[in-house]
């Protein structure tokens, strides 16, 4: 049989440069980028990275086709606007508060959820989405209805209070970083693995004795998680929020940008919120053509590069299973199936995930 060592891969030079000056670039873009609306768009990539990052996770990496995204982010957008207006909590424990309700949402819906697969599962998260935007609209005296929350305060770090868009560009920055160093460290470990187990073939996940179910709701809270946090950033960034702001089109918008960036990819992720964000706003002296060029665009990309700018060929193996590799032999079979690698490699790591008797 054919076999292919497996190699540790180098940055070269030219690479290290180009990812310096990257960051670099975004460290001081707010000292070269004076004009607000582009620190404005700025701000826009970043809150997109994060919900496109944790919609990745659920869709990308663990196959499960979800159209309610935008749910969790305005529950956790109204969860923070609600409890700094009405409680008087500040901007840090409400984003907390937020992150963990918007997940306990996450899990509820998906322990009924996730007992369905594709087009099926698609229905119940839309029918999710829309059942949260109504309530935000009829529940008038808690969310004022279609009238919006307005007034919502600003964070604050003892005295100063952010004023301006460079705190929250460097406040959004953080939370990008944060959230692409954890999906980074989740999908890049036995777990992640397990995810895309999942995806590939959850029949056989399920035969080697890997409890999709539990993965799958994990994948479904933590992915819930990030978006609420990424709500509350919103509510206090804008400082005033309306059901009219997590609509199905949100939902949508964030699902294409993880199929544009390519599907499980951590750097598809930020090229698929890049490109769907700015691309609007280029068009957008087209006027009312604008949005039908951009569903142009769209539709050949799907015709010419179905796997999205950074799809299955620039994607690396797990860095844990290239690890175990490295250890056992630096040798495995062309395209050996996640699903075989683990069942030969590592079924005792996933002992814990096994149903109990």
């Amino acid at each position: 049989m054919n076999s292919v060592l497996i190699k540790t891969s180098t940055w070269s030079l030219p690479k290290k440069s180009l990812a310096l000056a990257g960051l670099l670039s975004v460290l001081f873009a707010p000292l070269v980028v004076t004009d607000e609306y582009l620190l404005h768009i700025l701000i826009t990539i970043g809150l997109y990275v994060v919900l496109t990052l944790s919609l990745n996770l659920v869709t990308g990496y663990t196959g499960q086709f979800s159209m309610g995204h935008a749910a969790f982010y305005g529950i956790g957008a109204y969860i923070a606007a609600l409890s700094m207006l009405n409680a008087g909590l500040s901007f840090w424990l409400a984003v907390f508060l937020s992150a963990v309700l918007t997940a306990v949402f996450g899990f509820f819906l998906g322990l009924p959820a996730l007992r369905l697969q594709g087009d099926y599962l698609g229905i119940v998260t839309l029918g999710f989405g829309e059942i949260v935007r109504l309530v935000f609209v009829n529940w008038v005296d808690v969310t004022r209805g279609p009238m919006g929350l307005p007034g919502i305060p600003a964070p604050q770090i003892g005295s100063y209070v952010f004023t301006g868009k460079t705190p929250y560009y460097y406040l959004i920055l953080i939370l990008v970083t944060l959230t692409i160093f954890t999906m980074y460290r989740l999908t890049n470990s036995r777990l992640g693995l397990g995810l895309v187990t999942v995806r590939e073939d959850e029949v056989a996940a399920s035969a080697i004795g890997i409890n999709t179910t539990k993965l799958k709701l994990m994948a479904f809270t933590i992915g819930a998680f990030f978006a609420g946090i990424t709500g509350a950033f919103y509510a206090s960034y804008i400082s005033f929020i309306s059901p009219d702001s997590f609509m199905f089109i949100d939902s949508v918008t964030i699902l294409a940008m993880v199929v544009l960036g390519g599907m499980g990819s951590i750097p598809g992720s930020l090229i698929g919120a890049t490109v769907l964000v700015i691309a609007p706003e280029i068009l957008r002296f087209l006027a009312d053509y604008r949005m039908l060029l951009y569903g142009l665009m769209m539709i050949v990309m799907m015709i010419y590069k179905p796997e999205g700018f950074w799809g299955a060929h620039k994607r690396t193996k797990n860095s844990w299973q290239r690890g175990l590799l490295r250890r056992r032999g630096k040798c495995l079979i062309r395209n050996l199936p996640p699903v075989l690698f683990l069942f030969t490699q590592s079924w005792p790591s996933f002992l814990p995930l096994l149903p109990k008797k």
